[in-house]
């Protein structure tokens, strides 16, 4: 499918939501605005960083991934590479994860891996997030009316999918295979798992934070269980309207109106966070080789001084 076709269909996807939830909200329209105005600014900022440490920390799990694929990119082109992906998530989780590949063989084409190798390096990313995601299922099963036993072969399924890829990673020499290589390495299987709960524990704590903001009483749970729907709703292609989505399919039957306005806060400052992580990037990239020539040719100035220092404190 091209790009112009999955962008269309995500939008028909994203109106379709917004029909639907709308055709709900009738009559609660004013419930709806109040609750949108009841958070705090301090509150909407912090959610804003909580967004942005999120995304630097995936940045470094993609970039532990990258490197055991066989790459040797710079940690400030990957990440520049990876807010692309970042902003192309507000498409579909596909079409950021594209976008991410894409940028980063277009800015270093030598020194990162085959496409092939970046495609499953994300592999290890996703086997964690879905570790966890299984591991709080739980979470899921009185809003969805699920089984309660449904963590346990979720659980399951999870290690040994990730086992069998790790032995395959070290057994395959295949450049698809290479992609897989954080799995076969308990120190690299360690820093990425790292970086992803710091990712994943910042958005759980976003997520909370809204919900408390606008009188929500939901739990630590209540925002674990909003974040696996909004992540599993992020792959089909609804847009901007898989906050709002999320929220209502969980903590609907507590008020349909602040789940809403709950949702759509959600994806503003998802939005917002991923714009602040992209307008870094775009300034890195015009004003950082400015910085870094500056800071070159400092050095052999600041060198020579400190060798100077102790010739004239031993003259005096």
């Amino acid at each position: 499918m091209s790009s112009r076709a999955k962008l269309l269909l995500t939008t028909a996807g994203a109106i379709l939501v917004a029909a639907l939830l709308g055709r709900a909200l009738v009559g609660q329209g004013d419930d709806f605005a109040a609750a949108l105005h009841t958070a705090p600014i301090a509150t909407l900022v912090a959610v804003v960083a909580l967004q942005v440490c999120a995304l630097v920390a995936r940045s470094e799990a993609w970039s532990v991934c990258v490197n055991a694929a066989g790459g040797h990119v710079a940690r400030r082109r990957l990440y520049r590479a990876a807010s692309a992906g970042y902003v192309g998530n507000l498409v579909n989780g596909q079409f950021g994860v594209a976008a991410r590949i894409a940028a980063l063989r277009r800015s270093a084409p030598r020194d990162s891996p085959p496409v092939a190798a970046l495609i499953t390096a994300e592999v290890p990313i996703l086997a964690v997030e879905a570790g966890l995601a299984a591991l709080t299922s739980f979470t899921l099963v009185g809003p969805l009316g699920l089984p309660w036993w449904t963590p346990i072969p979720a659980v399951a399924a999870v290690v040994a999918l990730s086992f069998v890829l790790g032995r395959m990673s070290r057994s395959h020499p295949g450049t698809m295979w290479k992609g897989l290589a954080a799995l076969g390495s308990v120190p690299r299987e360690l820093r990425v798992g790292g970086f992803v709960l710091i990712a994943v524990f910042s958005q759980i704590a976003r997520n909370w934070l809204v919900l408390q903001a606008l009188g929500v009483h939901a739990s630590v749970f209540d925002a674990i269980a909003v974040l696996i729907a909004m992540v599993t709703l992020s792959q089909l292609p609804l847009g901007p309207s898989v906050g709002a989505a999320a929220t209502v399919a969980i903590l609907g039957p507590q008020g349909l109106a602040t789940a809403a306005a709950a949702g759509v806060l959600l994806t503003a400052t998802g939005t917002a966070g991923a714009l602040c992580y992209a307008g870094w990037a775009g300034l890195d990239r015009l004003l950082g080789p400015r910085v870094t020539d500056r800071l070159r040719a400092r050095r052999p100035h600041a060198l020579a001084a400190g060798l100077a220092a102790p010739r004239r404190a031993a003259e005096a």
